[in-house]
């Protein structure tokens, strides 16, 4: 899978995370981890990421998504939300 083909990040309404620029995530690459939360998710005062970035998924562990294949994501975008910084797009298998 080529980058370009990669799911993009559309948007994230989690304001707490370093990453978020104005509810749309500064990082390059998520993780979704197990529990369905955004691993990449940063809880600090001090701002990061890039300042023009399209992000994507860049591996997904929540094998029981209908959207996971061979832990990479297959949806073609998804939402990040929630105060747990929670994949939205996320339907079980």
């Amino acid at each position: 899978m080529a980058t370009t083909d990669m799911p993009r990040v559309l948007d994230c309404s989690v304001e707490s995370c370093s990453y978020n620029k104005t509810k749309s995530c500064g990082a390059a690459a998520i993780t979704v981890g197990y529990a369905q939360t955004c691993t990449t998710f940063i809880p600090l005062s001090i701002k990061g990421g890039l300042d023009t970035v399209t992000s994507v998924v860049g591996a997904c562990q929540k094998a029981d998504c209908v959207h996971n294949s061979a832990l990479e994501c297959t949806a073609e975008s998804i939402r990040v939300g929630a105060m747990t910084a929670d994949c939205l797009s996320f339907e079980l298998r």
